[in-house]
């Protein structure tokens, strides 16, 4: 009986002494593969943006008359012009749109498959298809929430411009307008492992007299996520507005 209870301390000591030799290690190993070169042409993998504001950064250039009147228009539910009840599109599950949806707090996810990237966002459960197969943008597209997109590598750089916008979603939460002839570019570089910077150019005649430039938008690599089912109910949102949003905005339903 002795001789067993020496042998479990034994056993016991030893796989106390092999967890403990592989503690210190996990955190190296983490750092290890957040200063692995960054992969070349590959973007494959869930992202989350660094940031937690949730509209394109950088200057506001001056918007035209029509900009200014849909600017002054939109009642946003956050920051200096919130509204109670607001009417920010989302309030009715209608979808984000571009750039927002690049900008939330939600996670996205890039596959390539030949010819097509696609780039999952789990906000709304959607996705969008940035074709790299070599065409050409659609010289006039139906109007898409998402628009119409091709994308292509230059050096370490994924280009993508898109164009075709339905004009219902917002550039962000605070209300910023867009039109139809709205034209995005997206320059995505991974410059290091786990690192992904975004720069944006928006460009819309309509509404504004000159491009909005981003600020580099910073993304880290997420590489314990999976994508989450985060569908915008209908019949939820309804409750929610029931419950907070109108009678904050003293609306009579």
């Amino acid at each position: 009986m002795r001789n067993r209870f020496l042998s479990l301390i034994v056993v016991l000591l030893a796989v106390l002494g092999v967890a403990f030799a592989q503690t210190p290690q996990q955190p190296a190993a983490a750092q290890a593969n957040a200063a692995a070169p960054a992969p070349q042409h590959d973007l494959s993998a869930v992202w989350l943006f660094n940031e937690r504001t949730r509209t394109l950064t950088g200057e506001v250039p001056p918007m035209l008359p029509e900009g200014k009147a849909k600017f002054d228009a939109n009642k946003p539910g956050f920051g200096p012009r919130a509204v109670a009840g607001g009417n920010d599109p989302i309030g009715h599950c209608d979808p984000l749109g571009l750039p927002r949806s690049l900008l939330s707090r939600y996670p996205i996810e890039f596959v390539e498959t030949p010819g097509r990237v696609l780039q999952f966002f789990e906000r709304g459960h959607v996705w969008r298809d940035i074709w790299t197969d070599g065409r050409e943008l659609p010289k006039d597209p139906e109007p898409k929430f998402y628009g119409y997109s091709v994308g292509k590598w230059q050096g370490d750089t994924f280009v993508v411009d898109t164009v075709g916008f339905d004009e219902r979603t917002w550039i962000g939460s605070l209300g910023y307008p867009h039109s139809d002839a709205m034209r995005l570019q997206e320059r995505y570089r991974r410059v290091a492992h786990d690192t992904l910077e975004l720069t944006i150019t928006l460009v819309d005649p309509k509404v504004y007299t000159k491009p909005w430039v981003s600020d580099t938008q910073i993304f880290k690599l997420q590489p314990e996520t999976e994508l989450e089912e985060s569908f915008c109910v209908p019949s939820e949102e309804e409750a929610y507005n029931r419950r907070m949003r109108y009678p904050a905005a003293g609306i009579d339903y």
